[in-house]
């Protein structure tokens, strides 16, 4: 085939293909691949080719020069399938995603099921000759910001450290200039090995950054230890942070505390009195701020979710032990009191395990109030927030209620959701706010608790940046 660049081409047609390409939201060597590509079509099957689907190409139009990408290599580990979940949440940022999947990955998660949630095609072959006709995976390596491999298995990491480049992951790996993040996910006794730490040690000292493992049960029946890979919004959250780093954020200098997840009050020391609330809100909240640039401490009662990273962790169990270190925690620009605290904890709770004995009573619980922990906050003479935000959890006259909670507790807005059964806040994904100020009613639609936090550290930034906003 003989040789075409496009600088061989005239003005004309140049601005012509400029033209295309940015309306498809491509470049222009995709766009020149792409018009072959139909062109042979045509050729072949001897029919007009049909318009590209509008869905793919939706997706390829609303990427723009300020749109952040990301290449995710997904490696060959049972854990890819997790890979999936992941392309949905760096999605929910606003990050565009290809994705290459090694040979061994595509036994675990298929190339069709991840093109159909990147919304693209995937990249699977070195040697693909539609689009190694131009040195594809140069070009693959070049036009992202940040490299994400998950899983990184043992041996692609080994590969990586010794500069193997035998498939089209690791060609593009030892390419690229962009940041590389490992998510690593193996059975406790690989991680562990030497070797495997070695391959660690060099990674990181050419420059790449790690993402868990975390410890739990592994896909082996009765195997538990490190080796886990993080889970999808932990690494989501991590590359976000990287492609944000040097760029100041809204909250940049601003100390953030927020509460999340509820509290557990011992009835005895194995039972407690607890509630529904997952922490889901509350943890995407401070990684939305710590996104923006706040410096966050986050007070969490018992949940079964991953610290947000670059935030500070406090775990807690009770509302007591959670106000001491709210307290501790003060002076702070921003209180935002997501946590399902228990109204009532037993007065005096069991040292022993309470006993069932068979013809004697029930015993009697007696309850009393815990402290309020949004009250007290804002209700403070001294070290006071300049911005305290409660949430008011109702399953009935959701607004009222929430206005009648604004003004009792002093504090200066509530964010207000039905969490009633039907609503499927508790421990879902999604959530519908209505924000309650002094001033003003502000229904927000319903939306994932990703997109509500983002909403909510906007209009938190907002309120900073105006002057004389104290209270």
């Amino acid at each position: 085939m003989a040789s075409l660049t496009v600088r061989q081409l005239d003005e004309r047609l140049k601005k012509q293909l400029r033209l295309r390409a940015a309306s498809n939201g491509r470049s222009v060597e995709d766009e020149v691949r792409n018009i072959l590509r139909e062109a042979a079509e045509c050729a072949e099957m001897r029919a007009p080719v049909a318009p590209t689907p509008s869905g793919a190409g939706a997706i390829r139009s609303m990427v723009t020069a300020d749109t952040r990408r990301v290449l995710l290599i997904i490696g060959g580990g049972i854990a890819a399938y997790k890979t999936l979940d992941l392309i949905r949440r760096l999605k929910e940022r606003g990050i565009a995603v290809r994705c290459i999947l090694t040979n061994a990955a595509q036994h675990f998660a298929t190339p069709l099921s991840v093109s159909a949630l990147v919304g693209a095609r995937v990249y699977t072959d070195l040697f693909d000759p539609v689009s190694e006709f131009d040195v594809g995976h140069i070009r693959l390596a070049r036009e992202t910001d940040l490299i994400v491999v998950a899983p990184a298995t043992a041996d692609l990491m080994a590969k990586m450290a010794n500069g193997h480049a035998d498939d089209l992951a690791t060609a593009v790996l030892l390419a690229t200039t962009a940041k590389i993040v490992l998510a690593p996910a193996m059975n406790p006794h690989m991680w562990a090995n030497k070797a495997t730490q070695r391959n660690l040690a060099r990674l990181v000292a050419d420059g790449a950054a790690v993402v868990g493992p975390n410890e739990g049960e592994m896909a082996e029946a009765e195997s538990q230890g490190v080796g886990r890979m993080a889970e999808p919004l932990e690494i989501a959250g991590a590359a976000e942070k990287f492609l944000t780093a040097g760029i100041a954020g809204r909250l940049q200098g601003r100390r953030i505390l927020i509460t999340s997840g509820p509290t557990h009050e011992p009835i005895d020391p194995v039972r407690y009195i607890a509630n529904r609330s997952s922490g889901k809100q509350g943890h995407s909240i401070a990684a939305a701020a710590e996104t923006e640039g706040g410096n966050v401490t986050l007070i969490s009662g018992p949940v079964n979710l991953p610290d947000p990273p670059g935030v500070k962790m406090i775990k807690v169990e009770s509302a007591r032990e959670m106000l001491r270190a709210v307290e501790r925690t003060l002076p702070v620009d921003v209180a935002i009191f997501a946590a399902a605290v228990a109204d009532w904890r037993v007065a005096n709770a069991g040292h022993h395990k309470l006993k069932k004995q068979f013809g004697h009573a029930t015993p009697e619980l007696a309850l009393v109030e815990n402290p309020d922990i949004l009250a007290t906050i804002a209700g403070r003479k001294t070290q006071r927030p300049k911005l305290v935000i409660g949430f008011a959890a109702e399953t009935e006259n959701v607004v009222a209620n929430a206005k009648a909670k604004l003004a009792r507790k002093h504090c200066d807005w509530i964010l207000a959701n039905d969490v009633s059964p039907q609503s499927g806040v508790m421990g879902g994904d999604h959530n519908t706010i209505t924000l309650v100020r002094a001033s003003s009613v502000e229904a927000w639609p319903p939306q994932s608790k990703d997109a509500v936090s983002s909403m909510l550290i906007t209009r938190i930034a907002d309120a900073l940046d105006e002057k004389g906003e104290n209270r």
